[in-house]
This record gives C-alpha cells, structure tokens and sequence, in this order.
C-alpha cells in the first residue's frame, strides 16, 4: 500500500507529462482509499484503518481541486469547440469572453495545484519531542540551552501549544547541560522540523571578565512522536532501571525512585526520565521517547536512502551541521542553509520565530518544486 506520501511521489515519478493525468492517478487512491476504510475486514484492524483514514483526509483536498480542473478543462474545450462551429456572431462572441475568463483562471489553478502536489512530510501533522544538549563553550553552552529552551517555551505558548519538560541536567554554573521536552497541538512536528542540527552562539559569557566574545554550541533534536501504530517497540528488549531523581524538585522526588531510565538492548539507545513526581508517568514518558528515537532512526535511514535521488536544501538529514548562528554583539541571526539574516537578535529570542520558520518551509517547498520539475 503506498502512503500518501509516496502517491504524490508516484505522480510525479512515472512520467505523466500534464497535471491532469497526476491529479487523475491521485482521483483514483482516493476512490480506492474511500472504498477500503469502509471494509469491515480493515475496520477491524485499528492499525491500518487509522492509516487509511488519514490518507484518506490528505488526499481530500487534491481530489477537489482534481474536480474543479477538470471542469475548468472541460468548459474550455467545450467554448473552444462552439467557437470553431458556432456562425451566429452573438455566440461566437459569448464562446470568445468565456475562453478568454478560461485561459486566465486555469494558471492561477494549475499553480495552486502545483503546490499542493508538493510530497508532504508524512510526520508533520505529529506531535514532537524536542532535545536541547550543551556542546562545546562548557558553562556557557548550558546558558545557551536555557536561553534556547526559553525563545522556544515562549513560540510554544504563542502557538497555544502544550509543554511538557521530561528530562533536564542542570549545568554546574547555571543553564541545562540538556533537557528534552514534549510538544503537543496541532501541525508541530511540521513547524519545528528544521530546527534540529547544531546552533551557535557568539557572545561575552557572563563568566568572561576581559569582555571577549566566545563561540559557543549547542545541539538541538526535533524528533516526530512515534504512536503505537508508527512503531511496535518490543519491551522484551528494553531494560527498566529506577532510580531517584536529581535536581530541583522538592523532597518527594529526591527521596522516592520515581526517576526512569530505560536502555534499548539491541541498540544500547539510553532514555531517562524523571521530571515527573510519579513512576508511573516517567516511565509512560520514557517509553514514548524511545519508540520516537527509534522510529527517527528509522526515518533518518529512509530519508538517506532518498537522498541519492532527491535532496532538498533544507532538510539534509545531517544533525551534526551547523544550521544558525545567533551573534548578539550584531544583533543579529543568521541561518546558514537559506542564507537569512535577521537583525531583532533580542525579539527573535522571546520567542518571535515565525518569520525565520516560514522561511525556512518555503525555501524547503520551492526546492522540492524545483527538484520535481528539473
């Protein structure tokens, strides 16, 4: 069964020379899918219905569009066909006005049409679990983290998204040396996903007395949340350890083992969690993280494989790279993949993202657009 992903690939991959025939080729998954999520058999199995309905939901839009081009095409050839026919003057002149209004509408709709045929990340309409971790600068790479975490709590509450903290390791100044956190709302994954490589500070360190400007590191990880029907993790290979928990917290959660760490033995992926005050919670929690670092991995291997015949400017798959630069003596941010600068260093760090994201999908969809029409 191909996702929807991979039918708006298909589209464009078997040869078809002209919209309608791709449009077409999606019309005909979104019959069949229509028809299968009504099979009691597939209603039965919760796994692939719950696939087949979003698939189903994806594709809506496409087949409406699909219907309303084709009509555009078919009273086109119809006004073409009177005109080429038709002697009374009056009606030659009506065919004539209605395929001048045709001939305008129909690249304004194949445009629109363009962009929706764009691949759609399958992951986008997911929640995200987002890892901060100091890399070099020491004490001021965890300031870094806590200066990072912060700009993205305030997006988070811009957004009337939810946050949920479920591991942190204070720094041994002040700051993080990492802490992860679990976004949930709606579109998340989608908005957040070209936030992860390495991100770069040049500044005077608080700890700095001669006033120098240092260059820091830290990293950052937008993984998409692997639900259940994502990725089965088996928890016959998994190793549950407690632990008590360390840090601010007050006295229940220093004095219980209510702190989680979890070790994927056929991997040896590590996952702790304690920020929760109950067991219970952390290791619900710790659980989650896994499956979705697993499933990323998973991804990062599908995405490589892709990448010898497609790859786009934005998402490179590669977490070591250096995405952006925040230098605060300028003022200003500089993300090195799209070459954008911005100078409301101050602004940009409470919080105020959007114009650096929005930037960053539309760059990501023009070279899918150019990548597809090459």
């Amino acid at each position: 069964m191909k996702t929807t992903f991979g039918w708006f690939f298909y589209a464009y991959l078997c040869g078809m020379s002209d919209l309608l025939s791709k449009l077409e080729a999606i019309h005909f998954r979104f019959v069949e899918v229509g028809k299968m999520i009504t099979d009691p058999d597939i209603i039965s199995d919760m796994t692939r219905f719950v696939k087949l309905n979003k698939e189903y939901r994806d594709l809506e839009t496409l087949d409406q569009t699909y219907l309303k081009y084709k009509l555009l095409l078919g009273n086109l050839q119809s006004a073409k066909a009177l005109l080429a026919d038709e002697q009374d003057a009056e009606m030659r002149e009506m065919a004539k006005t209605e395929i001048d209004e045709l001939e305008q509408a129909r690249p304004l709709l194949e445009e629109e049409i363009k962009l929706q045929l764009i691949p759609k990340d399958p992951e986008d309409d997911k929640n995200a679990i987002v890892e901060l971790r100091a890399g070099t600068g020491g004490d001021e790479a965890c300031i870094f983290v806590e200066d990072v975490y912060r700009m993205y709590t305030m997006y988070f509450k811009s957004m009337g998204w939810n946050v949920e903290v479920l591991n942190s390791s204070e720094g041994t100044v002040k700051g993080y040396k990492e802490i992860s956190m679990e976004i949930t709302g709606a579109g998340i994954y989608g908005a957040l996903k070209f936030e992860s490589g390495v991100h770069r500070v040049q500044r005077v360190p608080e700890t700095e007395s001669q006033g120098r400007v240092h260059t820091s590191a830290i990293t950052v990880a937008v993984l998409p949340e692997a639900e259940e029907v994502d990725f089965e993790l088996d928890m016959n290979d998994v190793r549950k350890d407690t632990f008590r928990a360390s840090g601010a917290g007050g006295q229940h959660i220093n004095k219980t083992e209510s702190a989680i760490r979890l070790t994927h033995i056929p991997t040896g992926l590590v996952v702790e969690c304690q920020d929760g005050r109950s067991q219970h919670k952390n290791l619900e929690k710790a659980i989650s993280v896994m499956r979705s670092r697993l499933y990323q991995q998973e991804l990062d291997r599908i995405h490589n494989e892709r990448a010898a015949q497609r790859k786009t400017l934005v998402s490179t798959g590669d977490r070591s790279a250096k995405i952006r630069t925040y230098n605060y003596p300028q003022g200003r941010i500089t993300d090195h993949r799209i070459n954008k600068t911005m100078y409301n260093l101050s602004v940009f760090m409470n919080g105020d993202m959007q114009e650096m994201l929005d930037a960053l999908k539309m760059a990501e969809n023009a070279e899918k657009l150019k990548g597809e029409t090459a």
